[in-house]
C-alpha cells in the first residue's frame, strides 16, 4: 500500500503568477483584519483535524490519527477568523539549527485571504525564538513558500557528520528532509525547500 504525500498545503495547487504588494501578498487576497495566530490548545484538535481531512483525501497532507495531533499539539498555532478556527501549522525542531514546518492547512472557504501567511509568519516567529536558524518545508505549494524565502534545494542540506546523526531518527519528516529512497513514494510531486533566518 503507498503512503500518503506529507507537507504543507494551503488548498487547491493551482497558484496564479500575478504581481505581489510589498509584503509578497497578493494585492487580491489581503491578510484579514480580524485573523488571530495563537498556540493551539487540546480543544483545537478537532478544528485541525476537520481543517486538514479534505487535504489528506486528496493527498496534499498526510493523514493522521487524532492521537498524533495530541502528542504534537504543542507544535502546532492556529488561525482564528471571527473566533473560527480556519487554518493550522506546525513547527517540529530537527536539529540544533534546523525545524520544519508541517500541517501547513487552511479551510478551504478562507484559502488566499492571507492566513496561510500569518500562520506562516507565526511558525517562524516561533523557530527564531527557538533559536533554529534555518526552516525546512516539504510541500506543493512551491510558489507561496518561495513568496516568503523559501528556496528548492538538492541533495544533502546538512553536514556529513549531521546527516549520520538525524539517520538515527524515526521520524518520518526527518527521512524526507534527508531525501531517503525510503520515503521517495511518500513524497512523489513534493518539492523540499528551505528557509535560513
Amino acid at each position: 500500500m503507498l503512503a500518503e504525500p506529507t507537507g504543507a498545503g494551503l488548498g487547491p495547487r493551482a497558484r496564479d503568477g500575478g504581481a505581489r504588494d510589498d509584503r509578497g501578498e497578493h494585492p487580491a487576497y489581503p491578510t484579514p483584519v480580524d485573523v488571530a495566530v495563537r498556540r493551539a490548545r487540546t480543544p483545537d484538535v478537532r478544528a485541525i483535524r476537520r481543517i486538514v481531512r479534505p487535504l489528506s483525501a486528496e493527498r496534499t497532507l498526510i493523514a493522521k490519527d487524532a492521537v498524533a495531533y495530541y502528542e504534537s499539539v504543542h507544535e502546532f498555532r492556529v488561525a482564528e477568523v471571527d473566533g473560527v478556527v480556519v487554518g493550522c501549522g506546525a513547527l517540529h525542531v530537527m536539529w540544533e539549527d534546523l525545524a520544519e514546518i508541517r500541517t501547513l492547512a487552511v479551510a478551504q472557504g478562507h484559502v488566499r485571504t492571507g492566513v496561510g501567511a500569518a500562520l506562516l509568519r507565526g511558525l517562524i516567529d516561533d523557530a527564531r525564538d527557538l533559536g533554529v536558524q534555518r526552516v525546512f518545508c516539504l510541500t506543493f505549494e512551491t510558489e507561496f513558500f518561495g513568496r516568503h524565502g523559501f528556496d528548492v534545494i538538492e541533495g544533502r542540506a546538512v553536514a556529513p557528520e549531521v546527516y549520520a546523526e538525524m539517520l538515527r531518527s524515526y521520524d518520518e519528516g526527518v527521512a524526507e528532509f534527508l531525501d531517503l529512497e525510503r520515503v521517495k513514494p511518500n513524497t512523489l510531486g513534493n518539492t523540499r525547500m528551505l528557509l535560513t533566518l
